[in-house]
């Protein structure tokens, strides 16, 4: 019932930015938590950032002050911006999004399909 579109992942020099996106869509009501994570290979799936619908974040030790999640409630659109990448910054990134979904307003959790970002020289 609800889709998670991302985008914006590539391959970048170490120092170097990249933007991620996450658009959700479907018969959504209302979204309340949206959040960034990433698995490197052979390793498990870890928090990135996160911010809840009153404009919280959270961030993992390893990105504060490099990375930026923000939102637009409008579009239904999550962003990260990373600065300062560094190669330990290699992984797939996911998006994830929770709220509710029709008039029934039903719970949901979603996941992106994921987006590779390589930092490497």
């Amino acid at each position: 019932q609800v889709q998670l579109v991302e985008s914006g992942g590539g391959l970048v020099q170490p120092g170097g930015s990249l933007r991620l996106s996450c658009a959700a869509s479907g018969s959504i009501f209302s979204i309340y938590d949206m959040g960034w994570y990433r698995q490197a290979p052979g390793k498990q799936r870890k928090l990135v950032a996160t911010i809840n619908n009153g404009g919280v974040t959270n961030y993992a030790d390893s990105v504060k002050g490099r990375f930026t999640i923000s939102r637009d409630n409008a579009k239904n659109t999550v962003y990260l911006q990373m600065n300062s990448l560094k190669p330990e910054d290699t992984a797939v990134y996911y998006c994830n999004v929770g709220g509710t979904v029709g008039l029934g307003r039903k719970p949901f959790g979603s996941w992106g399909q994921g987006t590779q970002v390589t930092v490497s020289s």
